[in-house]
């Protein structure tokens, strides 16, 4: 069985930092995109960033850029999520995301996890 686990919500003030986890198992993603949404109250979740199976390419919302870093493990499976300079505006429930069905800015990807409430507080 397939699973993306995330780990490492919380509150933090604004201004603060946190890091967000994703742990996946049931099958390897070394070889696929994996990706980080977020969704604030309402029906839509909204792109925050991505990194393709090697790690090397990275990319990232513009309301996010030079303040989140995504990165992965040697192992491929387990997906990083550093947000600093935290922002009220970044209060979501955050979930991780693996192996887009089309563009990886859009959220249709093959699995998801539960998603980790980050709230920051202003």
């Amino acid at each position: 069985q397939v699973q993306l686990v995330e780990s490492g919500g919380g509150l933090v003030q604004a201004g603060g930092s946190l890091r967000v986890s994703c742990a996946a198992s049931g099958r390897s993603f070394s070889s696929t995109v994996m990706g980080w949404f977020r969704q604030a109250p309402g029906p839509e979740r909204s792109f925050v960033a991505a990194i393709c199976w090697s790690g090397g390419v990275t990319n990232y919302a513009d309301s996010v850029k030079g303040r989140f870093t995504i990165s992965r493990d040697n192992t491929g499976n387990t997906v990083y999520l550093q947000m600093n300079s935290l922002k009220a505006e970044d209060t979501a429930v955050y979930y991780c995301s693996a192996g887009p069905k089309g563009p990886y800015w859009t959220p249709r990807y093959d699995y998801w996890g539960q998603g980790t409430q980050v709230t920051v507080s202003s």
